[in-house]
């Protein structure tokens, strides 16, 4: 409501103006519509400077994609586990939704500058193991997104979920907000919606077992993130 009272007292002066006068409203018409639109206040500091470019015949974009119905999950098989005479043994094998696009996402969000410093800044592994990144993949192939719709919100997003799901006390999560924001709670409610749209975006499957972290680690078994072992810090 400021900003449209703000603009209809520019649009008056500027009818009643001289045309000498009117280069400079034109000015500070520009100037409003910045101070606006891109205040620090409505930036938080994982946002994107740049919109991701949509690919030809994709029709889903960041805002809505979480509107989408969640993707739907590959179903168990049963393969043979052994025979004896006439007697066949089935096991249950497991379909992963893990695929290698998807670790292909994890690593690019790895190289974002944000999440470099803040892996640098968990030093004793309490928001950020491996086991809890093995977390941030599986929920990223469950969430339904296109590869390039990952950015570094949704990083944070499935790691403050991974630790809700397996940690017992608050202080990690606040860890996050303490790095992202510091003392400023004004974007805290925010987080939490775009969250909350996560978690939905996939039908509300969010607990991953230990086999799924280490098949997901056993993808590429070599890679340094999984030298994160908390175990091993004295």
């Amino acid at each position: 409501m400021r900003l449209q009272r703000e603009l209809s007292l520019k649009i008056n002066v500027t009818c009643s103006a001289t045309p000498d006068s009117r280069s400079w409203i034109r000015d500070d018409y520009g100037q409003l519509l910045r101070k606006h639109l891109f205040s620090p206040t409505w930036m938080a500091p994982w946002v994107e400077s740049r919109p991701q470019l949509q690919s030809p015949g994709q029709k889903r974009v960041w805002s809505d994609v979480f509107e989408e119905d969640p993707a739907p999950e590959p179903k168990d098989t049963w393969v043979v586990e052994s025979l004896c005479g006439l007697k066949m043994k089935l096991k249950k094998q497991r379909v992963s939704s893990v695929l290698p696009e998807h670790h292909e996402v994890f690593n690019r969000l790895l190289e974002d500058p944000v999440v470099k410093r803040f892996l640098a800044w968990d030093k004793d592994l309490r928001v950020s193991d491996k086991y809890l990144l093995s977390m941030v993949i599986a929920y990223f192939s469950r969430a339904g997104l296109f590869s390039w719709q990952y950015q570094r919100i949704h990083f944070f997003l499935a790691l403050y979920l991974a630790n809700d799901m397996e940690e017992d006390n608050q202080a990690p999560k606040q860890a996050i907000f303490s790095f992202l924001y510091g003392k400023n709670r004004s974007q805290r409610p925010l987080f939490h919606k775009l969250r909350f749209q996560f978690i939905r975006s996939m039908g509300w499957k969010t607990r991953v077992t230990l086999e799924e972290c280490e098949e997901i680690q056993a993808y590429d078994p070599d890679h340094w993130v999984w030298a994160r072992d908390r175990s091993l810090i004295p």
